[in-house]
Parts: structure tokens; sequence; C-alpha cells
């Protein structure tokens, strides 16, 4: 694979930041603001939001319409905003990832986003971070539910947008969970993982991941295995 012909998809949390709980902060103030409590336990390693929200209004037993939807990824977006300039929740940038995503741009390789983050919710976080210049378009957990559909989407829209069409045997997804790796599989990619979110490289490697790192603070092996 020449890396001139490689699409690169990352995913956000545990991949690229760790927010130290304001994501899942935000979503629980607007479960709360909106069904009148907490809400079930919010497994969100590999989720997608819009999958979140159909559990929560499958916990409370409340049909699903738009407007409810659109209320409440208002308020989780104030308050994920909110929460990431608090200094409380101590987020940050993963070790290497500025680097890495610089060395990418400069290889000119194609990139973007694959998370099951709403797309104005990966916009703020990316933008918190620094990281907004870096990725043009995405697939997101508002395009579908369900993780394992998001690839095809995300090809697409690199073809939109690129004006060039990308294989699957192209694609690398970088992540950090099961649900990253079955994504990739779903769609035959390749799956590069690392464990900084909440699975051992030893889980990740039982799950089928291609290449796992601990973690990406040592770039060049990571490059090496980004760009080829």
């Amino acid at each position: 694979m020449a890396a001139s012909d490689r699409l690169l998809l990352f995913d956000i949390d545990g991949t690229l930041v760790d927010t130290g709980g304001a994501g899942m902060a935000a979503l629980v103030d607007a479960t709360r603001e909106i069904f009148g409590d907490d809400g079930p336990q919010l497994d969100l390693a590999g989720a997608t939001d819009s999958g979140l929200l159909k559990n929560i209004y499958r916990a409370f037993g409340r049909e699903e319409d738009e407007v409810t939807t659109a209320r409440f990824f208002d308020l989780y977006l104030a308050r994920l905003e909110l929460n990431l300039q608090d200094a409380c929740f101590g987020g940050r940038a993963l070790d290497g990832v500025i680097e890495i995503l610089k060395e990418v741009e400069a290889a000119k390789v194609s990139k973007g986003l694959l998370t099951g983050n709403i797309a104005a919710g990966a916009e703020v976080k990316m933008r918190h971070y620094g990281m907004d210049g870096h990725f043009a378009f995405g697939a997101y957990g508002d395009d579908h539910h369900d993780r394992n559909l998001l690839g095809p989407i995300a090809l697409e829209r690199a073809k939109s947008l690129l004006r060039r069409e990308f294989d699957p045997s192209e694609t690398i997804v970088v992540g950090d969970t099961p649900k990253d790796i079955w994504c990739a599989q779903a769609f035959g990619a390749k799956s590069i993982c690392v464990a900084t979110g909440s699975f051992t490289a030893e889980e990740l490697e039982k799950e089928g991941a291609d290449v796992v790192f601990e973690d990406f603070s040592e770039v060049e092996p990571v490059l090496s295995q980004l760009l080829g």
C-alpha cells in the first residue's frame, strides 16, 4: 500500500484525546434535564452518541422524537463546551498525537474522522484541542447509530471531497476499542489500535487489531505503520 493511496480514519476519544470525563458528564447532564433522571449507566467505549440516546429513550420507556433529540444534543453541546474549559476535568491531547497529525499532514496522506461523536461534538472537541485544522471530513455518530456502518459513509465523503475513490483495503481505522476493530473489519479496512482508552493492548490484539501500540508517545513507529 503506497502512502499516497492511503486513507486514515481516526477515532477521537481515547485515541486522539482524553476529555477527563467531560463528555460523559455532559451526556448525564442532558439526560437529567430532558428525562428527569441520570438514566442508565453509559458505556462510551466505541459507542455512537445516537446509539447511546436510543438506549436512554429505551431505559425511560419513551418513544424517540426529533424535537426531544434536538433538545438533548443542544444541551449536551452547551455543557460539553463548558466542561472542556473546566480544569477540574483535566482533559488533554494524548501523547504524540499532535506531532503524528502534523507529520501525516506533511506527508500529504489523506485523513478524516471516524467517530461515535455527533459531528458538532467532534467539532467542539477538535477545536478545543487544536486539531480542527487536520480533518476536513468524517463519519459521525449522527450519521448512523451503528458504528459498523460508518466506514462506507467515510469512504463516500472522502470521494466527494477529495475527488478520488479509496479502496477499503487502502484504508486504516485508528482507534482504541474493539468497536473500532469491528468497524474496520465490517468494510474491509485495516485497524491500528492504541491502548490509551479502556482496553489493554492484549485485549485489542485478541479482538483482531492488525497493529497495537501501548500509546503514541513514540512517534516514529506509529508513523511507520501509518505512512508505510
